[in-house]
């Protein structure tokens, strides 16, 4: 396994990937979405995965978390192969999703919404939970408002509702605490001030909630692949066809890439295949 030095406080430390992607494919159909890609995303990470719609930017996302295998390939998880889906085995890490529908529970309230996993998998007090909740709901910019519904919320909210579900530690099994996020397109539908508050909270919750050091995030949204980014990768036939950093995009018309300058620049003529 290729191991990435970082030096601290004068010593070379080796470190493992947090996440690492060794020749994998995934095909729905004869439809090919993911060709052999090599991925490695390390702690304290911020990936972000861009490319057109379609070319299986989700799929890496669901893959990372389990809710789909691997067609060939292997996907590690924190050193440990993961064999099968995430009920198969029990991952080295917590692993939590921010989906782009934020996905809360009609039937419950944004407390229960919020402590659902803490509610349904463990055996804390129902007051040690709704605490819990409270703490969670408090980072994200919405505390008191654990006793609404969904219908309730305005989108900005909903997803602020989802991201204290994603960030819930459970005081006594680190364990179950997520390590890493994984964000589904999260500024999809919203204004651009509700994004801007999102784009915020995503950086914000990255440093100073103690858990969830690394996030991935799925996005095509230019201001948000630019506020939230500090690496990037561009997906496209299912291969990974450009990496570079934030900064790479200070301006695209020197990007040497012609499939990050089309996409950028909103191009029609170019090599990614327009779909009328």
């Amino acid at each position: 396994m290729n191991q990435l030095l970082e030096i601290n406080k004068g010593e070379i430390t080796k470190i493992n990937p947090l996440i690492e992607f060794k020749g994998v494919s995934k095909s729905f159909g004869d439809f090919v979405i993911l060709d052999e890609i090599d991925l490695k995303i390390y702690r304290g990470e911020a990936l972000v995965i861009i490319g057109p719609s379609g070319t299986g930017k989700s799929t890496i996302l669901r893959l990372i978390a389990g809710l789909l295998a691997p067609d060939q390939g292997e996907v590690y998880i924190d050193g440990q192969q993961r064999i099968g889906l995430v009920e198969d085995g029990e991952d080295p890490i917590g692993i939590s999703m921010v989906f782009q529908q934020s996905a809360l529970f009609d039937s419950l309230t944004v407390e229960e919404n919020v402590g659902f996993l803490l509610y349904q998998h463990s055996n804390l007090s129902e007051k040690i939970i709704k605490n819990l909740v409270e703490e969670s709901l408090e980072k994200v910019g919405l505390k008191g408002i654990g006793d609404r519904f969904p219908a309730e919320l305005s989108g900005g909210m909903k997803k602020r509702v989802s991201f204290a579900r994603a960030i819930m530690a459970h005081p006594y099994n680190v364990h179950l605490n997520p390590e890493i996020i994984l964000y589904d397109e999260p500024t999809a539908g919203l204004d651009p001030i509700a994004s801007t508050v999102i784009e915020n909270l995503v950086r914000q919750l990255k440093i100073s909630t103690g858990v969830c050091s690394t996030y991935v995030m799925v996005t095509h949204q230019d201001s948000t692949i630019r506020n939230t980014a500090e690496r990037i990768i561009f997906l496209y036939g299912g291969k990974i066809m450009w990496e570079g950093k934030v900064e790479d995009l200070t301006n695209i018309d020197t990007i040497e890439n012609e499939y990050v300058k089309q996409f950028f620049q909103g191009k029609i003529e170019g090599p990614i295949h327009v779909i009328d």
